[in-house]
């Protein structure tokens, strides 16, 4: 009987402020609440996807930092969290200064990856919340990931940055990661009263078509409230706009996968 393979998905944008950590948190426990197991690691030194799921500062004793610097495994540094079936590898600033010991580590590049491949993970789905940054960090989750999931917020520079961020998932493909590919691309902090939204949404949508989910992800305050109160925000308000478009957009990406399953076994 074959093991069953985690699938990976590197949640990331090179700018700040996009939605990211937001959607690592709530799409991990959207799936949690489709009966997948998840692990969430939290790969940004802010550690933000941490407090979200209400990992206090004193509780992180074990990190991505010890995870990516090679001191433990990834079964040693996922914890339980409150959310039944997702599982969390905490981060704190400690990760910033990984950006500089990577620098003289052989395979520098590959150490997320193989630390996955040390173990025999039992998960469902490994997402993986990369900083705000295209560094050496990032990096590596691009080359353990299967796929890449871009928030995307619907302001006027969004599809600048956008080309930017796909020649580097190109680059990586080429050189690193031949298995990459670009999971789906999901616009944030919609405003529908906003005009400007509905023309960035048209031009996002032309330019990549079928990349980009139906989904959409709203302004929403409950989703804004949500980290100060260490919760996600399907578990602070299940019954907020927010909640329910990433519920929807969990939905839109297992019959998404399903469909690309029954494609390819036909």
């Amino acid at each position: 009987m074959n093991k069953k393979q985690p699938k990976i998905i590197a949640v990331v944008n090179q700018k700040g402020g996009v939605g990211k950590t937001t959607t690592s948190v709530n799409l991990a426990t959207a799936l949690a609440a489709s009966e997948r197991s998840v692990l969430l690691i939290d790969f940004d030194p802010q550690g933000n996807a941490s407090t979200g799921l209400g990992v206090s500062n004193t509780d992180r004793n074990i990190t991505s930092y010890n995870l990516i610097i090679g001191d433990v495994g990834i079964k040693d540094a996922a914890m339980k969290t409150s959310i039944p079936r997702l599982s969390i590898v905490p981060a704190n600033i400690d990760l910033s200064g990984a950006e500089i010991e990577l620098v003289s580590m052989v395979r520098r590049e590959m150490r997320l990856k193989e630390a996955f491949a040390a173990e025999y993970l039992d998960y469902d789905y490994i997402l993986i919340d990369c900083p705000p940054s295209l560094g050496l960090v990032t990096l590596n989750a691009l080359v353990a990931a299967n796929s890449v999931l871009i928030p995307l917020q619907c302001e006027f520079y969004a599809l600048e940055g956008l080309s930017h961020l796909l020649k580097t998932i190109d680059l990586v493909k080429n050189k690193l990661n031949k298995s990459l590919h670009i999971q789906g691309i999901v616009l944030t902090m919609y405003d529908k009263r906003n005009s400007l939204t509905a023309q960035i949404e048209e031009d996002v949508r032309d330019f990549l078509g079928e990349t980009v989910y139906k989904t959409v992800i709203p302004r929403n305050v409950r989703i804004s409230e949500a980290p100060s109160h260490g919760k996600p925000a399907l578990i602070y308000d299940l019954s907020c706009a927010g909640s329910q478009a990433y519920l929807k957009l969990a939905s839109e990406m297992l019959r998404r996968e399903r469909s690309s399953a029954n494609l390819q076994a036909a």
